[in-house]
């Protein structure tokens, strides 16, 4: 089944307990023309003959449309021959998570992978109502592009946002030095600085022993903004988690991510839980799900021992997982939304307000989405989507 959009009706939701994230207690929102346009305790009925699609959500909850920071739009691995290549990543994959935004990008193969190929699954994406972005590069040095440049692709191409992810700390990486790192942050800033875009540089953080040691250069020794930096993973092991954590009095912003964790690991939600109670600042943590990349385990030797696949499910189980610890919604739903909507710099992204983009979900009493709406259109409704790709099997 695949359904063309349609342009948005205006939808008025009634009876919302809504999270902005703050918690905005019960009220009644109107969308039209792809934006939320009036909110308040009661909105008056609109005019009979208005085309206004009116439901009453019992008191649901309504929070903003997550952003995936880190979608492997066109599917990751290859790391143990063509056959491990992941399959790309299809609408209700993101859609069921309660994502409405996703930026893509290439790891480790970015030979049988390409940029072109990239931005062919963001455009196939949006063309179902999700917004999507890309980042340009991929793990190596140099990176690999569309136009020849990576300052080219942030320039000219308004669907490419940033630099990533390039690995750092990884067998799997091309051991960038200090200076290709700065060049390459450099880039990134100027680049954003040019087309009110992120920029930033989005860095893969593997197992090594360096860890973080580039990134604490890069700082010392060069003007650049921390926020240029963004290091992803930093979740994957103990004494990892530890240096972002010091790290981050710097000002960058700390990713994790939404994958189960071993003995050495921590969860998504166990490093949020550990964050906050550190004390440390719950603006510059962001969360993202690795959704359609492949999460490895190797070897001493470099040997591919296991493999399990990223899904951007695994973001909203973070948050019930952070809710069954005793955090509160409103504490935790920014660094699924608007804690990342301001790294990318999407104003209207992220929050549930006035003016801002209709990119939302109602969770049902299971903390999974109820319905998903973006851009105004009902993508998921009532558990159930209403918008899958061509080859999207029906079972899924």
């Amino acid at each position: 089944m695949m359904t063309r959009l349609s342009p948005p009706s205006a939808v008025l939701l009634r009876n919302c307990d809504v999270f902005s994230p703050a918690p905005l207690g019960r009220q009644d929102v109107l969308l039209a023309g792809g934006q939320v346009v009036a909110m308040a305790a009661h909105l008056s009925d609109p005019p009979t003959d208005w085309p206004v699609d009116t439901i009453d959500l019992a008191g649901r909850r309504l929070i903003p449309g997550l952003i995936d920071g880190h979608v492997h739009f066109a599917g990751g691995g290859g790391e143990a021959g063509a056959a491990t290549r992941v399959l790309p990543v299809q609408v209700s994959h993101l859609t069921l998570a309660g994502v409405t935004t996703a930026i893509g990008l290439l790891g480790t193969d970015t030979e049988t992978r390409s940029m072109a190929e990239l931005l062919a699954n963001a455009r196939g994406l949006a063309e179902f109502g999700l917004t999507t972005y890309c980042y340009t590069g991929g793990y190596q040095v140099p990176p690999k592009t569309l136009t020849g440049s990576v300052r080219g692709d942030l320039v000219h191409n308004d669907r490419i946002v940033a630099i990533g992810e390039l690995a750092i700390s990884d067998h799997r990486s091309s051991q960038p030095t200090l200076d290709e790192l700065l060049r390459l942050a450099s880039d990134a800033h100027v680049s954003g600085m040019i087309t009110r875009k992120a920029g930033i540089l989005h860095l893969h953080l593997g197992d090594g022993s360096r860890g973080l040691q580039l990134i604490e250069q890069a700082l010392a020794q060069a003007e650049l903004p921390a926020r240029t930096y963004h290091p992803t993973h930093c979740n994957r092991n103990r004494r990892l988690w530890q240096q972002a954590k010091e790290l981050s009095a710097s000002g960058i912003y700390v990713d994790v991510t939404a994958f189960a964790a071993d003995e050495d690991s921590l969860s998504a939600a166990q490093a949020m839980d550990d964050w906050l109670r550190t004390g440390l600042s719950p603006d510059r943590l962001t969360v993202s799900s690795d959704g359609g990349g492949c999460l490895p385990t190797f070897d001493n030797d470099g040997n591919l021992l296991h493999m399990d696949v990223g899904r951007s499910a695994s973001l909203l189980e973070a948050v019930a997982e952070l809710l069954a610890m005793g955090w509160r919604l409103d504490q935790v739903l920014p660094a699924f939304t608007s804690n990342v909507a301001t790294l990318f710099r999407l104003p209207s992204k992220g929050r549930v307000a006035v003016g801002s983009d209709a990119d939302l979900v109602v969770l049902g009493e299971d903390g999974t989405p109820w319905a998903t709406l973006a851009g105004g259109h009902w993508l998921v409704r009532e558990g159930k989507p209403l918008i899958r790709g061509l080859f999207e099997a029906q079972d899924f």
